[in-house]
């Protein structure tokens, strides 16, 4: 297939989130629309990326740029249904800019290509980009709920439940903390496919961080049920375990891609 051809989706997606991203007033359903534009587009793209299709080297293409593409795709998925269950329409302009933003470096940014060997190494980092994504989706309702702690702060006549996204500050706190269950599971099982069905099992920076963010995010958990931490101090560990994550594989990528431009060790 031409080349030109398949970056058509990359394209459009790029396209269509700028256009969600417009602070003009009075477009909300043009935005929204272009929203869904973008992110199905965005799928086709992620998905002629992983098939290989137009490239010498069969198999899939892996970097810190399409980590955070596919990341990101799935977080605008949890986005999409939640968005029909609860009004966080404040949160799509920001989401639409970061969709450009990795789409735009995913283009610039591809990756590496190669044949994959291992039979769960596909599983491994299905998993991997999994908790990212649903880590995302905790730190987004963290920031929605931090958001909300600061305006009751500031306007202490507020119903305790009162949201400025409009949604019940409860339920909003419950959702972060399913959010961080989740992203946990899917984090631990990343861990036990990569070191139970990897070859070869060593402590790099990439296994460092892993397991520094799953004991970060399982001390949270355990604060949580312990002790009911809540409000700015479960944030601010919800933020520290994210970064560490994020630095565990996209970080340590553009590290080794863009700054040293060396093969991933």
């Amino acid at each position: 297939m031409n080349p030109a051809l398949l970056s058509v989706p990359a394209w459009l997606a790029l396209a269509a989130y700028l256009l969600a991203a417009l602070p003009v007033a009075g477009t909300e359903r043009i935005a929204g629309k272009a929203l869904i534009v973008g992110w199905l587009a965005h799928g086709i793209a992620i998905v002629l990326d992983i098939s290989g299709a137009g490239r010498a080297v069969a198999g899939a293409r892996f970097g810190f740029a399409p980590a955070l593409s596919a990341t990101l795709w799935l977080v605008l998925a949890v986005y999409g249904v939640e968005s029909r269950l609860v009004p966080i329409k404040q949160v799509r302009r920001v989401l639409a800019v970061l969709g450009a933003v990795v789409v735009g470096l995913a283009m610039a940014f591809p990756g590496e290509s190669f044949a994959q060997h291992e039979r769960w190494a596909p599983v491994h980092w299905l998993l991997g980009i999994v908790s990212y994504a649903l880590f995302g989706a905790a730190v987004l309702h963290a920031a929605l709920l931090a958001a909300a702690d600061r305006q009751m702060r500031r306007h202490r006549g507020l119903p305790a439940t009162g949201a400025p996204a409009g949604l019940p500050l409860l339920r909003l706190e419950r959702l972060t903390f399913q959010f961080v269950i989740a992203g946990f599971i899917a984090l631990s099982a990343t861990l036990v496919f990569g070191w139970w069905f990897s070859a070869v099992w060593h402590w790099d920076h990439k296994i460092v961080f892993s397991v520094l963010a799953w004991i970060v995010f399982g001390a949270l958990l355990i604060g949580r049920a312990a002790f009911g931490w809540r409000g700015k101090r479960a944030t601010r560990w919800v933020y520290s375990g994210a970064a560490l994550l994020l630095l565990a594989y996209a970080g340590s990528r553009f590290v080794f891609e863009v700054l040293l431009h060396r093969p991933f060790a």
